[in-house]
């Protein structure tokens, strides 16, 4: 199995397809418990909670640092104490291997 946390993400081409939703069900186990796969909707998506404001932001700055060195932007929907993260791929309609890579990355810098 592809460690996702070793990999970079790629640049998304033309030609590039989304996942199948077989290949994203195999890749969402390095990421169970925290992050959800809706194939319908073709995303997976986590719900972070905080104690308080500052902390939810600053969970924030850290995705943004992370999507900012991938080169690859989530959905984010923040309130007081809960950040929403949602990963899709929007120019292949569905899911790539960079919104896993992510997802991964973001559940490595939470835990520390």
């Amino acid at each position: 199995m592809l460690d996702l946390l070793t990999q970079q993400c790629s640049k998304i081409t033309d030609t590039s397809l989304a996942l199948s939703d077989s290949a994203s069900e195999e890749l969402l186990q390095q990421l169970i418990p925290r992050w959800n796969l809706n194939n319908q909707d073709k995303t997976i998506t986590y719900s972070f909670d905080f104690k308080n404001y500052y902390q939810t932001i600053a969970f924030v700055n850290v995705v943004a640092q992370i999507a900012h060195q991938q080169d690859h932007h989530p959905d984010l929907l923040v309130s007081y104490n809960r950040c929403t993260v949602t990963y899709s791929t929007h120019s292949v309609a569905g899911l790539s291997i960079n919104d896993f890579i992510c997802a991964a990355k973001i559940n490595a810098a939470q835990s520390l």
